[in-house]
């Protein structure tokens, strides 16, 4: 070991902090400093010569390996917590980029000490600013999923901080017709704005997500709200009942703390499109759970027929139509979706006065289910009833299971 010692301190001047890191794995519960002080200490007993401390303590300025970054670490720490200082956060993590010389330096060193128990020098440099900060700001260091990023970029001599999504879950009521959930950009220009869209870049005026994002982004100081729906309904049907799950994931949030319950009054107040419940703080596991999840569905049809036919006729189709359902990709949606064959299942289809009750699988596309599609899906109420038949209205009343 000694006479590794000896090469590394041949190379010129390193501090305590880079000498120890050298050998890191060779015991614990010490710090790389404390191991960089012991060695020094033993082998100047071992070779009988005076321990110069005033030497060694000048070295974390000159050190050739790190640059003095160890005595420079308060002043790095100075300024990732300004960057903090406008952020709420329950976790952090510390990132370093080194500069190109500093990992020549390493390399070099490794090279010439031939030492295999050295730490490297990012991964000191990360924990030694992440003890400084966890003990400044009372804050814990988090290595999966931190709400705050903090990158110390050593070759632009700056600080970035990154703070990571915040997540809020919930179910939305959608009361109106003609009303998308997502932003939906302009077919003809793309989303770049043009006469067809009256430069709004928009096939709507608004959704589901716009209506609630704005109110979203302020309550968290966000820079943008991205959508995550447990499916979507049509643009021309409503969704009543339970409300659907979603999932908002909000971009670079300065505020986590968000009050949700005023938030839910802030939205369904501000008015009569959409309101939503259940808000609740969420992760990422979440958006994966509600893209992911089939979800039964109860529909609410009204149907218009190519002529008049008998109530009992209809009743008597319906419950032909219980049970496992052949589902090619609807024509009106093939063009954005796999051409693929479905089965999908019904579980009760009911006449209720002048509207058809479906009780469903999810993923089932329940107005083909009543055309037909040209035989794309069989059965289907019109092949049943010999008549052409298609909806009019469509009201989603449930869909199925929480987040």
């Amino acid at each position: 070991m000694f006479e590794i010692v000896t090469s590394i301190l041949s190379e010129g001047p390193i501090c305590d902090d880079c000498l120890g890191r050298q050998f890191a794995k060779c015991s614990t519960n010490l710090t790389n400093k404390q191991r960089g002080q012991a060695i020094r200490i033993v082998k100047a007993m071992l070779d009988n010569t005076p321990a110069n401390i005033s030497e060694w303590e000048d070295a974390y300025g000159t050190c050739w390996v790190c640059g003095g970054l160890f005595n420079n670490l308060d002043s790095l720490v100075e300024r990732c917590l300004e960057q903090l200082h406008d952020y709420e956060f329950a976790n952090f993590l510390v990132g370093t980029k080194l500069t190109g010389r500093l990992a020549e330096n390493e390399e070099i060193l490794w090279a010439e000490s031939k030492t295999t128990t050295a730490e490297p020098l990012k991964s000191a440099l990360n924990r030694e600013l992440g003890k400084r900060i966890e003990l400044l700001t009372g804050k814990q260091a988090e290595f999966s999923r931190p709400d705050i990023l903090l990158i110390v970029d050593l070759a632009r001599d700056k600080v970035e901080i990154h703070a990571n999504p915040l997540f809020l879950s919930g179910r939305y009521l959608k009361f109106v017709r003609g009303l998308p959930q997502t932003k939906w950009p302009c077919r003809e220009c793309g989303g770049k704005g043009c006469t067809k869209c009256n430069l709004t870049g928009k096939m709507y005026p608004e959704s589901v997500q716009e209506l609630m994002g704005p109110h979203v982004l302020s309550a968290s100081r966000g820079q943008d709200a991205i959508f995550h729906g447990a499916g979507r309904e049509d643009i021309d049907a409503r969704m009543l009942g339970n409300g659907r799950p979603f999932v908002l994931e909000i971009r670079s949030p300065h505020k986590r703390r968000v009050n949700l319950q005023e938030l839910e009054q802030v939205i369904n107040s501000s008015q009569k499109k959409i309101a939503v419940s259940h808000l609740a703080f969420a992760d990422h596991e979440t958006v994966v759970n509600v893209k992911n999840t089939p979800l039964d569905k109860v529909y609410r049809l009204r149907v218009i027929y190519e002529h008049p036919i008998h109530k009992e006729k209809v009743k008597e189709a319906l419950k032909r139509l219980e049970g496992d359902i052949e589902q090619t990709t609807p024509q009106r949606v093939v063009h954005r979706r796999a051409d693929l064959k479905r089965r999908k299942k019904v579980y009760s289809a009911e006449l209720e006065g002048d509207e058809i009750i479906i009780r469903c699988e999810g993923g089932l596309y329940v107005k083909e289910l009543i055309s037909g599609d040209s035989d794309r899906t069989t059965p289907s109420l019109s092949s049943l009833l010999g008549v052409n038949a298609k909806v009019e209205e469509l009201d989603v009343l449930q869909v199925g299971g929480g987040l």
